[in-house]
């Protein structure tokens, strides 16, 4: 894959010119060492970290920085979230002098970098410390804000700095996240695929094909990841930042974003609220793919179907206050808005339902993604055993709410809700 020709952008038949405005991105070995020459043009950089981050490279990147530094940031929390504290954290060191925001670290990191930089009219730099997730070359910042998980659209970095010495040595529960990020493509495509054949969706098939490239180009490489290889976290990397150019050439997350993300929100939304645990997202999203493939499994054991289940929006409300406290009216105005729940689906169900079957048969079975997931050192009943029977159902039931995103979660919750969950 050449990251390189991707950022030149390509006019496509599906009536899209795509593009990516970044301008630089460099995935070797020792790439760290060429960041002073990559700020040739600013000069008064804020250099923005978590204590961890800057302990792996933070503290080298200021260093390499040397007259350019105007001030550095590393938060201190155990667990930072992108939420309003942090964004005014990060704001009260930006002053009208800075000329560039410095990332170093991962999800979390670029994504306040990201939409702190955007909106005070400011370019940024990321310097990747983990393979974990594939938000690096995108243009959305996935935020937490209300208590809701809102992903805004911001832009992309002007350059990425990826040094594989330092992503392969990167814990191992972050190069499993960023494995499982990919392997949900295989999720998230079939709703994309899925969406547009029944919501009439745009859908590309270059940027889809593309994307299946990236899943496909690591999908078999969970036990060299085990083993730190370093040609595999390289080829991790690239499919990462490769998934993230393809975000920013349809100009949201729809590529790489589905049914498997909607739970791994759900898991963190409700964690963050009631306090108890949650896996990283990319483990969390690898995970619920295995159940978003079984559902696509029960669905297709279906004849077509005939009625969808009564929905009763009293009782729905009731169910959305329980399950997200204080973040329901959040995710209660959200689809009031977005109306789902007043249209007539099963109709075009019924009409369509060979074309559905044949999209849900593209997508692999659940076994395929358990054996996957295996390979790298990820088990099932580890995240079974975390959330426990109640918390799955729920999030099979109600983690479509939190976004106005078509997925299989929206049929299968016409075809086999039942209102004594």
């Amino acid at each position: 894959m050449n990251i390189s020709e991707l950022l030149k952008g390509r006019e496509c038949n599906c009536g899209k010119n795509h593009t990516c405005n970044i301008d630089k991105v460099i995935i070797e070995e020792g790439a760290i060492n060429k960041i002073y020459d990559l700020a040739a043009d600013y000069s008064r950089i804020i250099v923005v970290a978590d204590k961890n981050t800057y302990a792996v490279c933070g503290r080298k990147v200021a260093e390499l920085l040397k007259e350019k530094l105007q001030d550095k940031l590393i938060f201190d929390d155990d667990l930072l979230i992108p939420d309003e504290r942090a964004v005014g954290k990060l704001n009260s060191f930006v002053s009208d002098a800075t000329d560039l925001i410095l990332g170093v670290g991962s999800g979390v990191i670029q994504d306040l970098c990201k939409y702190v930089s955007f909106n005070r009219n400011l370019p940024y730099f990321i310097a990747a410390t983990a393979p974990s997730m594939d938000g690096y070359a995108s243009n959305g910042a996935a935020m937490i804000m209300g208590n809701m998980k809102v992903t805004y659209n911001a832009h992309v970095p002007k350059a990425i700095i990826a040094d594989v010495d330092i992503l392969k040595d990167a814990p191992m529960e972050m190069i499993q996240s960023g494995y499982g990020d990919i392997i949900g493509k295989l999720s998230c495509l079939n709703d994309w695929r899925l969406a547009a054949a029944v919501n009439n969706e745009y859908f590309c098939q270059y940027v889809y094909d593309l994307t299946m490239q990236m899943a496909d180009s690591i999908k078999d490489d969970g036990e060299l990841l085990q083993k730190r290889d370093v040609n595999a976290v390289k080829r991790l990397a690239e499919a990462l930042i490769g998934v993230g150019v393809a975000m920013a050439y349809v100009g949201n997350s729809r590529p790489a974003s589905g049914s498997e993300h909607h739970l791994s929100h759900f898991f963190e939304i409700t964690g963050i609220m009631n306090d108890e645990p949650y896996f990283m997202h990319g483990t969390d999203v690898a995970f619920s793919t295995i159940y978003t493939c079984r559902m696509r499994e029960e669905i297709l054991r279906l004849d077509v179907p005939q009625q969808a289940q009564k929905f009763d929006r009293d009782e729905w409300e009731s169910k959305i206050q329980s399950v997200y406290g204080t973040a329901a009216d959040g995710v209660i105005e959200l689809q009031n808005k977005a109306g789902v729940y007043n249209e007539d689906k099963i109709s075009i169900y019924k009409e369509k339902w060979n074309e559905i079957r044949n999209i849900l048969e593209e997508a692999p079975t659940a076994a395929e993604i358990t054996a996957y997931l295996k390979s790298v050192g990820l088990d099932i009943s580890d995240f079974e055993k975390m959330y426990g029977a109640k918390k799955l159902e729920n999030a099979k039931w109600y983690a479509k709410d939190l976004k106005d995103r078509y997925s299989v979660l929206w049929l299968y919750y016409c075809l086999f809700y039942h209102s004594e969950v």
